[in-house]
């Protein structure tokens, strides 16, 4: 008899004994209700899918200031944790893990989202090359304005109280998003800052807003509680970079030094090609961090086999499979097709194309 794959092998991460190594990535698909809070269809969702070893769950807001979509969540109100506390319930009854992808996006943002109509805020007055999702429908980005730097210490204090917020509502831990140009990711490339300041300039000096958000983070949750996103080569919302390997050489080795409990790292351009920098090699960085790696972008069924058979330490992530197939663990167990997602109910919108995907009946 063929032992099972690793990839639906137990895996231990931190204190959390997985049930496999498939995760579920997050998927921002702007279903909250009035003021940021997570509905009961939002707990239904995370509750089909809960047989991913782990779930990450949409990037949630850690203050009115860091939001970019319309009806996207936070974690900053008494309301969105108990909205919050319906999901993890529901995630945890099913036998399922979840952490809360915590969230500023910078300038990626509109005036209409903000605190009475204010510019977002950016580590520079650079204007990004994206798009916000307001009043059901996709516009440009507004102008944001320069951090003060007196000001970015509020914004370290905002990621630790979500964090400290994130666990009050059951998640399991938390993931800082510092990838697909968001805030952070915009203070780790030149191209978007062009600080004078100690956060700006040099790579250590465009690292430390990254390390001041994880370390206090860390010190309020507890590194086995912790995890960080990053997107070494991608280009989303604008963002770019002069030499992103030795940017990301210096953050992988504070990150191991940190320890946090995973890095989840998207290879290649954001939901698009893995082979957007074919030059730059993911397995040379990885070996720079010694936890747990979770390998995100495109990855099939065979790719995912491959990278658990060789690396003891990796997961993989799935994002738009999961979308259309709630039990995609069972799927990729039997090698069963799976089902297309619809595009047209991507963001916003109630139950279809979010909870009425079918899953595989027991005959099948």
């Amino acid at each position: 008899m063929n032992s099972p794959s690793p990839l639906f092998s137990p895996y231990r991460l931190g204190d959390l004994l997985l049930s496999n190594r498939v995760v579920m990535a997050p998927l921002t698909r702007s279903r909250a209700a009035a003021e940021g809070v997570p509905t009961p269809l939002m707990a239904e969702y995370y509750g089909q899918r809960a047989s991913a070893g782990l779930i990450v769950a949409e990037a949630a807001q850690i203050s009115r200031q860091g939001q970019g979509y319309q009806d996207t969540p936070g974690i900053y109100t008494p309301a969105q944790i108990d909205g919050w506390r319906r999901v993890t319930d529901t995630v945890h009854a099913a036998g399922g893990h979840i952490f809360l992808q915590l969230w500023h996006v910078g300038r990626v943002s509109h005036t209409s989202l903000q605190p009475e109509g204010a510019l977002p805020v950016a580590p520079s007055a650079i204007r990004a090359d994206a798009m916000t999702f307001v009043d059901d429908a996709f516009v440009a980005a507004s102008q944001p304005r320069a951090l003060a730097t007196e000001e970015i210490s509020g914004i370290v204090r905002d990621y630790r109280q979500a964090a400290a917020n994130a666990l009050l509502a059951g998640f399991d831990g938390v993931e800082i998003h510092a990838a697909n140009g968001y805030l952070i990711d915009q203070f780790l490339r030149d191209g978007s800052n062009q600080r004078q300041d100690r956060y700006g300039g040099s790579v250590e000096n465009r690292c430390r807003f990254l390390m001041e958000v994880m370390t206090a983070v860390v010190a309020e949750v507890g590194a086995q509680r912790v995890g960080v996103r990053l997107s070494p080569v991608s280009p989303a919302n604008g963002v770019s970079n002069s030499d992103n390997l030795a940017l990301f050489e210096a953050v992988f080795d504070q990150m191991d030094r940190l320890a946090p409990v995973y890095l989840h790292i998207i290879e290649g351009a954001t939901m698009s090609s893995r082979d957007f920098d074919p030059d730059f090699d993911f397995t040379l960085l990885r070996r720079r961090f010694n936890g747990t790696y979770i390998a995100n972008n495109g990855y099939t069924a065979e790719l995912a086999h491959a990278l658990v058979d060789a690396d003891p330490q990796a997961l993989v992530a799935f994002g738009r499979s999961f979308i259309a197939n709630p039990d995609l663990v069972r799927r990729l167990q039997l090698n069963a097709p799976l089902q297309r997602l619809d595009k047209q109910t991507l963001y916003g919108g109630g139950a279809a194309g979010y909870t009425d995907y079918p899953c595989l009946s027991e005959s099948e």
